[in-house]
């Protein structure tokens, strides 16, 4: 079976011990449970991986357990996002990843002290022109504060064949979506993460997956599944599961903190421990969380 970047595409959690060390044999464990879900492809080094809490240590270890994993599977892609703020560091990493076995990278352009759009172009042709396997360029311009035009990515797909993705995480991201797959007549394509709350409307608009956390991504699976088979019970099921991510999708650390929880008492991880600076859930939200977990036990087993 061949590997294909599209549908429920979950960005791995970093699993911790509670004194806060990489838990190695947890995080094995999750990916583990991950590929067992009907997911195409996992993703590491995302926000919800707390890519920005690990030493480069961690992030070696991390990498290479989840690609021995993913190199195992006939039908799981493993995807290694880069985030060096430099193309010069980011295209070391991007090879290297290829070189380990990745099937695809996911590019955070840099933000920090807001460079230019052309800076911003230079830093994602040198990366994705480093590498001959499929790219994600990840668009998250309210985490980053820098805002990139449909041009910029039009352009990296015109002349790299290789750019082929946009993670859309605009607010809200379908316009964006509409944009990308009009301008290109389809040779570009979007995937948008944002814990599927806007699913119904970017997948109508031509997004070709999501990109959640991986807590509950049996629940993912079924909405991608319903979309194709039965929109009605797609749209029941996602009004269900919408009361609970729009809350949790009000601060980044706070969705990490909810994951992390509902792995841990589905028995997935050992800790839900989440490095400084953390969200504190109130019992209030911890309350949340286990009615959750009861409403969705069907797929949350």
């Amino acid at each position: 079976m061949s590997k294909h970047i599209t549908g429920i595409v979950p960005i791995v959690a970093a699993a911790f011990t509670n004194s806060g060390l990489l838990d190695e044999d947890g995080f094995q464990s999750l990916i583990r449970h991950l590929l067992t879900t009907g997911v195409p492809a996992l993703t590491l080094f995302g926000l919800a991986t707390e890519f920005y809490k690990l030493s480069d240590h961690e992030r070696e270890r991390m990498q290479a357990l989840l690609l021995a994993e993913t190199r195992r599977s006939e039908s799981v892609a493993g995807i290694i996002s880069i985030t060096d703020h430099s193309w010069e560091v980011a295209c070391q990493r991007a090879r290297t990843a290829e070189e380990q076995g990745a099937d695809g990278l996911m590019v955070l352009p840099p933000y920090f002290l807001g460079p230019s759009e052309d800076a911003i172009l230079e830093h994602l042709k040198r990366v994705i022109g480093s590498v001959k396997i499929p790219v994600i360029v990840q668009y998250a311009p309210v985490q980053t504060g820098v805002r990139i035009s449909p041009e910029v990515f039009l352009k990296l797909n015109e002349t790299l064949p290789n750019a082929e993705f946009v993670k859309v995480e605009t607010q809200p991201p379908g316009r964006y979506v509409s944009q990308l797959v009009e301008r290109s007549q389809g040779k570009l394509k979007s995937l948008v993460g944002y814990a599927g709350v806007q699913m119904p409307d970017v997948l109508a608009r031509g997004a070709v997956g999501i990109q959640p956390g991986c807590s509950f991504t049996e629940i993912y699976v079924e909405l991608w599944r319903l979309w194709g088979t039965d929109k009605t019970a797609f749209q029941n099921l996602h009004n269900k599961l919408l009361p609970y991510i729009n809350y949790w999708m009000q601060g980044v650390e706070l969705i990490i903190k909810v994951e992390k929880v509902i792995l841990k008492q589905r028995g997935i991880i050992a800790s839900d421990y989440c490095r400084s600076p953390s969200y504190t859930l109130d019992e209030y939200e911890q309350k949340q969380i286990e009615k959750f977990i009861s409403e969705f036990s069907e797929w949350l087993k």
